[in-house]
């Protein structure tokens, strides 16, 4: 059993609507000694993989993203939920649905940062249905760059998005992977 294994067994937390709550070392305390293993974990997944970016989306996959990115030494782009004043340019835009949330967001990504000659591996923390997933692989697409891999901290193997992205013939690295979570014992079973 890996250290992110251990650590969803001792501090996740079971919610109704198949939420898995780890926000005291994921995604709102941020326990970046486990990121700097996860990091190495999938540099080690993908070695020899040639890869030049890291894709991400915001807020939870930045600072996994980050970390993951120092044993990859190359830069992080992230797709921004939000357009704002400091943001010019063309862009590209994909449609994406948060599982957790319930809601739609169009994601933007400058195109000064993403380009024909990148090879992109798309860092997350979760993948339920993988709706972000597939908006972040449609952004690489229309900027002619491509998928080099994708690595995910937490898979919901319960839902469709792995299966989804698997049959699509990217290659998906999760590090947990979670067949199942009942939130009246708080019990969650972990693929071996």
């Amino acid at each position: 059993m890996n250290c992110l294994e251990e650590r969803i067994l001792k501090d996740g937390v079971v919610k109704e609507g198949n939420i898995l709550k780890v926000d005291s070392f994921l995604n709102h305390q941020l326990d970046v000694e486990l990121f700097d293993e996860m990091g190495a974990e999938w540099a080690k997944r993908f070695e020899g993989v040639e890869i030049n970016k890291i894709l991400t989306i915001e807020a939870s996959g930045i600072g996994i993203a980050c970390v993951a990115a120092r044993h990859f030494n190359v830069p992080v782009v992230f797709a921004k939920k939000t357009q704002s004043v400091n943001l010019d340019g063309e862009m590209y835009t994909a449609e994406v649905e948060s599982f957790t949330h319930k809601n739609k967001n169009n994601v933007i990504v400058s195109k000064k940062f993403l380009n024909e000659n990148d090879k992109v591996l798309i860092i997350d923390d979760f993948l339920a249905n993988g709706c972000a997933l597939q908006g972040l692989i449609s952004i690489i697409n229309s900027a002619g760059a491509s998928v080099a891999g994708i690595g995910i901290a937490i898979e919901k193997g319960f839902q469709s998005g792995g299966q989804i992205i698997r049959n699509l013939g990217y290659r998906l690295e999760s590090l947990a992977i979670v067949d199942g979570m009942d939130p009246a014992t708080g019990e969650i079973s972990l693929r071996k």
